[in-house]
């Protein structure tokens, strides 16, 4: 049972919530209290099983398929969560699209422009459409992003430059917004074995244990880990912390 309150009137609007750590972040969400709306692509099933999930934990759940690329579908779908819980406290963006390791000189332009779109632009979607509504509720945003922020991995250009973006994307936010009191932070994923480490066959079981010894926590992270960081960031815990990058990667030496 919530005992305090952690979020003003509203739902969360959670943007990849049918994904192996968005829903995680739903269930988490509910579990502080929070109503949730939640979007994804392709995969309807997981999208009902996470919302079924935030309703076992009490609170209200909307799905919506939703393209973040598509400017007008992004501002009516937060239009509509917004008509249907009277505002939103909170935007989470865990979405993007799956990325293979390649180095730069091998990654083809239009590949590179596709991931840009589906990841920074359709961050940067979720965030234009947002703002005015969290302005109103004194709101908050948290994207999840990923260590390759601090550390250049060989071959990991398309997911560290997207995620670089919106990491820059977040403190500009943090910086011109925070007189309206809408707080911007992120989350910087280490190995966490959920999410894109399950939708990528470029890391196999020996390979995954042969990374986990190389984390001073000698295990990979989780996805509970995971939410709980996204939970705290946008709650009124988080209160005043604005423009942070929270790592969650087990102490992974930069």
């Amino acid at each position: 049972m919530v005992t305090e309150r952690m979020f003003p009137d509203g739902a969360a609007f959670v943007a990849g919530g049918s994904g192996g750590i968005g829903s995680v972040i739903c269930q988490a969400l509910a579990e502080a209290g929070a109503d949730v709306v939640l979007t994804y692509r392709n995969n309807e099933a997981a999208a009902n099983e996470a919302a079924a999930a935030v309703r076992a934990a009490g609170q209200a759940a909307e799905v919506v398929r939703l393209d973040l690329q598509d400017t007008a579908a992004t501002v009516a779908a937060v239009n509509a969560a917004v008509a249907r819980f009277g505002a939103i406290h909170t935007a989470v963006y865990t979405a993007g699209p799956v990325v293979h390791h390649h180095h730069i000189s091998s990654v083809a332009p239009e590949d590179f422009k596709a991931v840009l779109l589906g990841d920074t632009f359709a961050c940067f979607n979720l965030v234009h459409a947002s703002l005015p509504h969290l302005r109103k509720s004194r709101g908050s945003i948290v994207t999840v992003t990923t260590t390759m922020l601090f550390r250049w991995p060989p071959k990991g250009v398309l997911s560290a430059v997207p995620k670089a973006a919106i990491n820059r994307l977040m403190s500009g936010i943090a910086r011109e917004e925070g007189r309206f009191g809408v707080r911007a932070n992120s989350v910087a994923l280490g190995m966490v074995d959920a999410g894109m480490l399950h939708k990528t066959d470029e890391f196999d079981e020996k390979q995954k244990a042969a990374m986990a010894v190389n984390v001073p926590l000698r295990r990979l992270g989780q996805a509970r880990e995971v939410a709980d960081a996204v939970v705290f960031l946008a709650s009124s815990k988080a209160s005043y912390s604005t423009g942070q990058v929270l790592a969650v990667d087990g102490g992974y030496p930069t």
